[in-house]
């Protein structure tokens, strides 16, 4: 069965049908397909096209055939184009020619944007779900963290010293705004393109905000034309996965140079952990590198997309075939990626002492020239005088605490309290300031996390 075909002489050709059939993809929309056809039968039957009994059987035959779909029962058949002619087929089969007035006044053009929105707006919430188990495992280290320091990096060399705590939380915030982002799709994905026909609107009385309503859709398309070809929700919801895949993948990379044995910050759980099939005292973090490697797959779905949409000539091309399968992969990718990382990051173990044993006095440079701004000693004349002390402990070998007084004094208006500068905790807590790194300020992050 085809929904077209009669102005053929010839079948097509079957090369050219495995090409166009979309049904390995579509199929997953096919609850959507069928609570679209249900509202738009309930649609057209006010509208007067259906009468009561045609009504309640093309109803009847439909839910049979979501139950069919829901309990994995639904048999598709080599001549279902697609998942809009499978229903239509099995609706048939079931409830004889009142089926084929089911698609009265609308096209697949617009049957299948309604289905993609369906699909989208049920899929975010569990999206936003995965990504809670994520939030839930970073305040969680966040908490447990307490007032262990470690060395801050730019340039992935020593910084400051900040708290283990702010590090963990700096994930939490760029993952927070992937769900914010999200939330915010939401509203551009809820516009309801059913009654748009094939392009050029619906020709009966259709009430589309009646519509909208018994979808759950917030609201309706505005211009037919628009309904039937816009995917910039698909290519936004691809951005979305995307920018979190970058976010993950930041997240999983320091993961991966800290449990190097070069830094030793944390040690992975043997769960979430992999060894070598030559080499017995591996022990990988794969978990971590498929998180990072899949980032660069998911930026790869988003460029296709935008690709494909670029210069598209009128209302609704076959081009837009294409739309589905990078939304569905991104999906099924992020899905995956979020409870394991939430799970391993859990079960990471940190070793504070070899965080703390990282932290150097340099990095308590600016700190140096801070103390001499106390004193009235312009910024920029405390850095040079600060960095010309680093010189002088990196030429005698020492530590900056080592440096005697004298040899400061030599440099410039520094006293016997310089050496109270170079406490890591101290220089910490004196980052004070909404966001800092502060032990306070890190309390206050989390009760706003906790508050929101």
């Amino acid at each position: 069965m085809t929904l077209w075909g009669g102005r053929f002489t010839q079948k097509l050709d079957d090369l050219a049908w495995a090409l166009n059939s979309s049904l390995p993809v579509d199929q997953r929309m096919a609850i959507q397909d069928v609570d679209g056809s249900i509202a738009w039968a309930d649609a057209i039957h006010k509208a007067g096209i259906l009468s009561d009994e045609e009504h309640a059987s093309i109803s009847l035959g439909l839910d049979t055939v979501r139950k069919e779909f829901a309990s994995g029962q639904f048999i598709f058949l080599p001549s279902d184009e697609d998942i809009h002619t499978a229903v239509e087929r099995r609706l048939s089969e079931l409830i004889g020619p009142a089926a084929g007035k089911l698609h009265t006044g609308r096209s697949r053009n617009d049957q299948v944007a309604t289905d993609f929105r369906l699909w989208m707006l049920q899929t975010i919430p569990e999206l936003h779900s995965a990504f809670r188990l994520l939030h839930s495992a970073l305040i969680e280290q966040a908490e447990l963290a307490g007032e262990t320091v470690m060395p801050g990096y730019t340039h992935l060399q020593r910084a400051q010293p900040i708290l283990l705590a702010h590090w963990w939380l700096s994930h939490f915030w760029a993952l927070k705004r992937d769900v914010e982002r999200l939330q915010d799709l939401t509203k551009r994905v809820s516009v309801l393109p059913l009654g748009s026909g094939a392009l050029a609107g619906a020709p009966f009385s259709v009430d589309r905000n009646a519509l909208a309503k018994s979808l759950g859709f917030a609201e309706v398309s505005q211009n037919s034309l628009d309904a039937v070809s816009d995917r910039d929700f698909a290519a936004e919801y691809l951005f979305v996965c995307s920018m979190a895949a970058v976010h993950l993948s930041k997240l999983a990379e320091q993961v991966v140079l800290f449990t190097t044995a070069e830094f030793g910050f944390f040690e992975l759980s043997d769960a979430f952990s992999t060894g070598s099939s030559l080499m017995p005292q591996k022990k990988n973090p794969d978990v971590f590198e498929l998180t990072r490697g899949k980032a660069g797959t998911l930026i790869g779905l988003l460029t296709g997309l935008m690709s494909t949409l670029k210069g598209l000539p009128s209302t609704y091309d076959k081009d837009l075939q294409e739309d589905k399968a990078p939304v569905f992969a991104a999906t099924d990718t992020l899905l995956a990626i979020l409870p394991v990382m939430a799970a391993a990051l859990r079960t990471i173990t940190v070793k504070p002492e070899r965080m703390r044993g990282a932290i150097d006095s340099t990095m308590m440079a600016t700190d140096l020239a801070d103390y001499l701004v106390a004193k009235d000693v312009p910024f920029r004349e405390a850095h040079s005088l600060a960095g010309k002390a680093v010189r002088a402990a990196g030429e005698a070998k020492a530590r900056m605490e080592e440096l005697p007084l004298e040899a400061y004094q030599a440099i410039g208006p520094f006293e016997a309290d310089v050496y109270q500068v170079f406490d890591p905790l101290e220089s910490i807590n004196k980052r004070n300031t909404v966001g800092g790194t502060s032990l306070q300020s890190v309390k206050n992050q989390i009760s706003k996390i906790k508050g929101e």
